[in-house]
C-alpha cells in the first residue's frame, strides 16, 4: 500500500514525520538483525519475487493510492523468516510501489512515509503472530489447523488494519475528512486482496514446514490470479466513475443553463451567481463545513436559489423602485416555488432546503416558514449573507451599486436579526475587516412634527380640488392644445416646476419604430446627461413605467440617468408617470429631485393629472434631434436650472 501524502501543515505534518521516524527505526533494527542473524538464500528468492510482482501495481480510482499483488510473497517471508525479514521485504515492496506510483512526484518524504508504513505494519503483525504462536510447533496437536487458521487471520487483520489505517489517517489530514469515512470509502474493499495473500502464504507455510520449498512453483500462479481479479474489479469501478463523471457534467451544465435562464429574466449577469457560488463555498470551508455533500449542495443552490423567480411577473421582478406590500407578497413566493421546482429533480445532495430557506431570518421574521437560529440550514445561512453582499455591490434595476464599505455596514446592521452572527463574523474575517458597529437608529418623527415636502400643496385631496389647481390645469390644457411637441416639455415645466420639489424634468415620447423612448425635452441636460439617447422599452425607470403603466415614486433617480453622469449626480428621487393616448403608451413625464423621498402622493396625483391632460396632445418622437436640442436651449435660457435642489 502506498499513498501520496500532501504538504499539509500542523498536525498532518507532525503525523507524517512521526510515522516516518518510527518506520526508519524499525527498518534500521530489521536490517541490523538480518546482518547479525542471516536467514539464508531462500529469503532472497522471495525478495526477488516480491520485487518482480511489485511492478504489477493497481491504482484505486480517484484516489492517490496504489497497491500490488505481492502480498503472498511478503507474508510468506515474514511467517517463514521472522519480523526483520518481513519488515525489510515489505519496505522493498513499498519502495517499488513508490517508484511506480501514478502521478507521483517521488519526493523524499513521500517515499519514506510509504516505506515506513509498510515496515511498521509487517513488523508489528509478525511480532504478534510469533508471540501468540509461542514455541509450540504449528502443525502439532489436536486443534492445530483451527489454531493456525486463527493465528493467520489475526496476522492478516493486524497487517491490514495498520497498513490501511496509517494511510487513511494521512488522507484524512490531507482532505480534512473523518478517518473512518476515508477508510470505509476507499480501503475496506481491499480486504479480499490482503486475506487472499494471507491464505496463499498459509499454503506456502504449511508445505514449507513439510520440507517442500519447491512448492513455490505451485504457489506462483496465485498472485497472478489475484492481480487479474482485482484489475478487472477496479477497471469496472473506473468505468462507473467515468460514467458518473459524464452524467455529473451533464447535470452541472443543466443547472447552469437553468441558472442563466433565471439571470436573464432577473436582469442579473451570470457573473453574479458565479461570484456568489465561489464566495459561499469559501465561507463554508472557513466555517469548517467539511461534508462534501453539503459543499456540493451549496454550489448548486448558489446557482439556483432564485429559480422560483421564473414564476414571478416580470414587471414586479424588475421594478426599478420599492415594491408595494402586495407586490412584495408576490415576490416572497419565489423561495417556496423554487424549492418545489427543484424537488422533482432528485439531487444527490440537499439543495432544496437551502433554496427554500435562503430568505429565513435568524430572528424568525423571514419567509417562507419563519425558521429561527440553527434550525435554518447552514447552507441557507451562508448563502443569505453572501448573496446580500454581492447584490448590494452590484447595479440592479431598482438601485445603483453600493461601495464595499457601505455594503459591509448593512450586513453588520443585520447581524443577529437577519443573519447568523457566526456567519457574519467569519464573512468579515475573510474580507479582512472587523465587524462594523451597527449604524445608529434614525429618530422616528411623529405625525405632528413631520414637515411637508417642498412644493406640496395645502390640499391632500385631488390636485384639482381647489380653484387654484383647477385654473392651472385649465390653462395647461388650453396651452397644450396649441403647442407643438418640442415645446410641450417647456410648457409642462413652466406650469409644474413651482408645484413640485423637482430639480430637473425630461419629457419622453414613445417611438413605435424603435420600441423605445426618445427625449423631446430636457430642462437640464447637465443634470440628466444626454437625454437624446433612446431608452428601450422596459429599461431604466422611464422605460419600465412606459412598459408597465405603473407610476414610479421616489426611486433612485440615478437609475434613469446616462452612465456618464450617474456616479457624480446629486439627484436621488424620481417621479415618472406614463402618458397614454387611446389606451397606448404615448410618452413619459419624468421629474427628478436631489433630496431622497422628495415626492409624495400629492405630487404623484398632480403629475398623473398632467399626464391625462397631455394624453390628447399627440406626443411624437419624430421631432429632430436639432429641434429637441433647441428646446433644451430655450429651457435653459428660461429656467436656468442646475443640478442643485431647490
Amino acid at each position: 500500500m502506498a499513498q501520496e501524502p500532501a504538504r499539509s501543515p500542523g498536525r498532518g505534518t507532525m503525523y507524517v514525520v512521526g510515522i516516518t521516524c518510527a518506520g526508519v527505526a524499525v527498518l534500521a533494527y530489521s536490517i541490523r538483525d538480518l546482518v547479525v542473524h542471516p536467514v539464508g538464500i531462500e529469503w532472497l528468492i522471495l525478495v526477488l519475487l516480491t520485487a518482480a510482482s511489485g511492478w504489477a501495481t493497481l491504482r484505486i480510482p480517484e484516489m492517490p493510492i496504489s497497491f500490488s499483488i505481492s502480498d503472498t510473497f511478503i507474508f510468506s517471508t515474514g511467517l517463514l523468516f521472522g519480523p526483520s525479514a518481513g519488515a525489510a521485504t515489505a519496505a522493498l515492496d513499498a519502495l517499488v510501489l513508490s517508484y511506480r506510483m501514478v502521478f507521483s512526484r517521488k519526493t523524499a518524504h513521500r517515499v519514506l512515509f510509504n516505506v515506513s508504513t509498510a515496515a511498521i505494519a509487517m513488523w508489528s503483525a509478525t511480532q504478534a503472530f510469533f508471540a501468540l504462536a509461542g514455541s509450540r510447533p504449528l502443525l502439532e496437536g489436536s486443534f492445530a489447523a483451527p489454531r493456525l487458521l486463527a493465528l493467520l487471520a489475526l496476522f492478516g487483520a493486524l497487517d491490514f488494519g495498520l497498513n490501511t489505517g496509517i494511510v487513511a489517517i494521512a488522507v484524512g489530514f490531507e482532505r480534512k475528512k473523518p478517518v473512518i469515512s476515508v477508510w470505509r470509502e476507499h480501503f475496506l474493499g481491499l480486504w479480499v486482496s490482503y486475506f487472499g495473500g494471507v491464505f496463499g502464504a498459509m499454503l506456502f507455510l504449511v508445505l514449507t514446514l513439510l520440507n517442500r520449498f519447491d512448492v513455490l512453483l505451485l504457489i506462483a500462479p496465485l498472485p497472478l490470479i489475484l492481480y487479474m481479479t482485482c484489475r478487472h474489479a477496479l477497471g469496472r469501478a473506473q468505468d462507473q466513475i467515468n460514467h458518473l463523471g459524464k452524467v455529473n457534467r451533464v447535470y452541472v451544465a443543466a443547472i447552469e443553463a437553468l441558472a442563466q435562464a433565471v439571470d436573464a429574466k432577473d436582469q442579473v449577469t451570470h457573473d453574479h451567481v458565479r461570484r456568489v457560488q465561489d464566495e459561499a463555498v469559501r465561507l463554508a470551508q472557513a466555517l469548517q463545513v467539511d461534508d462534501d455533500g453539503e459543499i456540493q449542495a451549496i454550489k448548486a443552490a448558489a446557482l439556483l436559489h432564485d429559480v422560483g423567480k421564473l414564476a414571478i411577473p416580470e414587471h414586479i421582478l424588475n421594478k426599478p423602485g420599492r415594491l408595494t406590500p402586495a407586490e412584495y407578497e408576490i415576490m416572497k413566493r419565489h423561495a417556496a416555488i423554487g424549492a418545489d421546482i427543484l424537488s422533482v429533480i432528485g439531487f444527490p445532495y440537499a439543495v432544496t432546503p437551502i433554496v427554500r430557506h435562503h430568505h429565513e431570518n435568524w430572528d424568525g421574521k423571514g419567509y417562507p416558514d419563519g425558521l429561527t437560529g440553527d434550525t435554518i440550514p447552514i447552507g441557507a445561512r451562508i448563502l443569505a449573507v453572501v448573496d446580500c453582499f454581492d447584490a448590494l455591490t452590484s447595479d440592479r434595476p431598482y438601485r445603483p451599486r453600493l461601495s464595499d464599505a457601505d455594503a459591509l455596514q448593512i450586513v453588520a446592521d443585520r447581524r443577529g436579526t437577519m443573519y447568523d452572527p457566526r456567519v457574519v463574523d467569519m464573512f468579515f474575517s475573510l474580507h479582512g475587516a472587523g465587524v462594523a458597529a451597527p449604524s445608529p437608529k434614525p429618530v422616528k418623527r411623529t405625525a405632528s412634527t413631520a414637515t411637508a415636502p417642498a412644493g406640496a400643496g395645502h390640499d391632500a385631496g385631488e390636485p384639482w380640488g381647489d380653484a387654484q389647481h383647477l385654473r392651472a390645469f385649465f390653462d395647461l390644457g388650453r396651452a397644450a392644445a396649441a403647442t407643438p411637441p418640442p415645446a410641450l416639455g417647456e410648457l409642462l415645466w413652466a406650469h409644474l416646476s413651482k408645484q413640485l420639489p423637482a430639480s430637473a424634468f425630461v419629457l419622453y415620447a414613445y417611438d413605435v419604430a424603435d420600441d423605445a423612448l426618445v427625449a423631446i425635452y430636457a430642462s437640464d441636460p447637465a443634470a440628466t446627461g444626454d437625454p437624446m439617447e433612446p431608452i428601450p422599452l422596459g429599461e431604466r425607470l422611464s422605460g419600465w413605467v412606459a412598459a408597465t403603466g405603473q407610476t414610479i415614486l421616489n426611486s433612485d433617480a440615478r437609475l434613469d440617468l446616462d452612465a456618464a453622469v450617474r456616479e457624480q449626480s446629486s439627484l436621488r428621487s424620481a417621479l415618472a408617470v406614463r402618458v397614454d393616448a387611446h389606451g397606448r403608451t404615448s410618452g413619459v413625464l419624468s421629474f427628478y429631485a436631489a433630496a431622497p423621498n422628495a415626492f409624495d402622493e400629492r405630487h404623484k396625483r398632480l403629475v398623473e393629472a398632467a399626464a391625462r391632460v397631455m394624453a390628447d396632445t399627440g406626443l411624437v418622437p419624430t421631432a429632430s434631434r436639432n429641434d429637441a436640442r433647441m428646446s433644451q436651449n430655450r429651457a435653459s435660457s428660461i429656467t436656468s436650472m442646475s443640478a442643485t435642489v431647490r
